[in-house]
């Protein structure tokens, strides 16, 4: 009995066990429900805040975008409005380009009509041309300077002379102590720092015209030492003979652009009806010298000549050397030559300066025929008559002008005749001046010294003998200086004169830039009366 309530016991106690272990399950079971339910209840929760954020992220989202949206549309609609108004602008530009160009076009054309009538009243009256000619600053403006103090070399190598425009010199003055001003000189032409050879150079094509045309021309460059008449006038030197070079034709000056210019125009006439000579002077230290004379064996060098007036009032060279030229290589082999024997001397201010003055002179002689002849003197004389009734509208010259041509008619210097042909002779001279000098400056001393002072007294012998003919003086002083006395015939109204003025725009030049300017100035003023024109060739068919 007790086994088997041993036994029953312990089947109970295995079902307690038993039940036990499903009251945990269940406990767990329930647990783990309760834990599902809280978390899927605050999974509800999140989820409900969550969409309610991403609605109202949604709906904050759709407003941005509407007001991104409307500000695209407006920036769209201001860019079209910008385009219609920038379309709008370009064709008012374009039509205010083409006025300008069209406004342009005839201020040129006003321009050159008022140079021509410019030209033409220069004519009457005798007037010389004047250009000028602002160098750029060059390395050795700060060089001459090594005698001074850092702080002043500084202040001298200021630019103070300005082109306005092509006829318009500004230059700004000032002194210690003083307000700065500003002061303007007016020239026919002048030509800025930046403006190359050619350019100065088709200015002056137009007299070489002339020449042919039976006047005398005479080209000269004025202007202190160091300023670029010789550079001007024929170009850039070589330093190993003071030759100037001609590999670069763009570099070339007046005198060998003007050569090959009246070669070419001779080209175009008739062959064997016109000649060409040339003689190359230097005046040095008041002395004239032949630089194309040679001796016994050839040989080129500088013989002492004499200038004289002859008995028709006219200047003239005895037993200066002319030498035959067929074109503008030969010429300007002679040119060479006698620039080789032309006297130079270092100063402070050029390395190269010119101690003289250098006339190179071409003399163009046309054979005429005596038919051709007097119908070209009838032309001539028709012209002049012409001329002097225009010439009339200037009563103070008229009493000169009759006077100068009846003393020129009568004169048969220039007038060859033969008895089939006459010559017609016309001469182009050009000039390079030497440089006027400040002692002070150029720090010259000994024969340098006597040098300077024979210049600058020559150049202010041709300041004065332009003076004596801007007032009309009845005495013209051109026996003050041989300059002057060689020159005569082109100053005193017997050729077209062009001044080429040449100025440093240095701080330092300023004295002397303005002297030049001033005679630049003065020399504009003076009326020489209408130069007279040498009879031409006529063509048969115009007769």
């Amino acid at each position: 009995q007790y086994q088997g309530l041993a036994g029953r016991s312990t089947h109970e106690v295995l079902q307690l066990y038993s039940a036990r272990g499903q009251q945990q399950k269940l406990q767990k079971s329930s647990v783990l429900t309760q834990l599902h339910g809280a978390i899927k209840k605050r999974l509800k929760q999140d989820l409900k805040s969550l969409r309610t954020f991403a609605l109202e992220l949604s709906k904050d989202f759709q407003r941005q975008s509407k007001t991104y949206l409307y500000q695209v549309l407006a920036a769209v609609q201001g860019i079209q409005l910008q385009n219609e108004a920038m379309q709008m602008f370009q064709i008012k530009a374009l039509d205010l380009e083409q006025s300008l160009q069209e406004v342009t076009e005839r201020y040129e054309k006003e321009k050159e009509k008022r140079r021509a009538l410019h030209n033409s009243l220069v004519e009457l009256r005798g007037n010389i041309r004047v250009h000028c000619r602002i160098r750029p600053l060059l390395p050795f403006d700060t060089a001459v300077g090594h005698l001074l103090s850092q702080d002043r070399q500084r202040s001298f190598s200021e630019k103070v002379a300005y082109a306005a425009d092509d006829e318009t010199v500004l230059v700004k003055c000032s002194r210690p102590g003083h307000a700065p001003v500003n002061k303007t000189f007016q020239f026919e032409r002048v030509y800025s720092a930046s403006e190359s050879q050619d350019t100065v150079f088709e200015d002056v094509a137009p007299l070489l015209t002339s020449l042919l045309d039976g006047y005398n021309v005479c080209i000269m460059a004025y202007g202190q030492t160091g300023s670029g008449k010789t550079y001007t006038m024929l170009g850039p030197q070589l330093e190993e003979n003071f030759a100037f070079s001609t590999e670069d034709e763009s570099e070339l000056g007046i005198i060998p652009r003007a050569t090959q210019e009246v070669f070419r125009l001779i080209s175009e006439k008739p062959p064997g009806s016109y000649w060409v000579e040339v003689s190359v002077v230097e005046v040095y230290n008041n002395d004239i010298f032949d630089l194309l004379a040679k001796d016994s064996c050839g040989k080129v060098f500088g013989v002492k000549r004499d200038v004289v007036t002859t008995r028709e009032g006219k200047s003239d060279v005895p037993l200066l050397t002319h030498e035959t030229v067929e074109n503008a290589s030969e010429f300007l082999h002679l040119v060479k030559k006698g620039l080789q024997l032309r006297v130079r001397h270092p100063t402070l201010v050029h390395a190269h300066s010119s101690r003289s003055h250098l006339v190179v002179t071409l003399t163009i002689t046309t054979a005429v025929s005596g038919d051709n002849f007097a119908v070209s003197w009838e032309v001539e004389q028709a012209s002049q008559r012409l001329n002097k009734d225009v010439s009339c509208t200037f009563p103070q010259k008229t009493r000169e002008n009759k006077s100068t041509s009846s003393s020129r008619a009568s004169s048969p210097t220039q007038l060859e005749a033969t008895e089939k042909l006459k010559q017609v002779k016309t001469r182009l001279q050009l000039v390079d001046l030497a440089g006027s000098e400040c002692v002070g400056m150029s720090g010259v001393t000994g024969a340098a010294l006597r040098e300077t002072s024979f210049i600058n007294r020559s150049l202010s012998a041709l300041a004065d003998v332009l003076g004596a003919i801007a007032e009309q003086r009845s005495h013209v002083p051109y026996r003050n200086s041989k300059l002057t006395h060689l020159l005569q015939d082109s100053v005193g109204g017997d050729a077209k004169l062009l001044v080429m003025l040449c100025i440093s725009p240095d701080q330092k030049y300023l004295t002397e830039s303005m002297q030049s300017l001033g005679f630049g100035t003065r020399a504009r003023q003076v009326q020489r009366g209408q130069v007279k024109k040498k009879p031409v060739p006529v063509q048969s068919k115009a007769k």
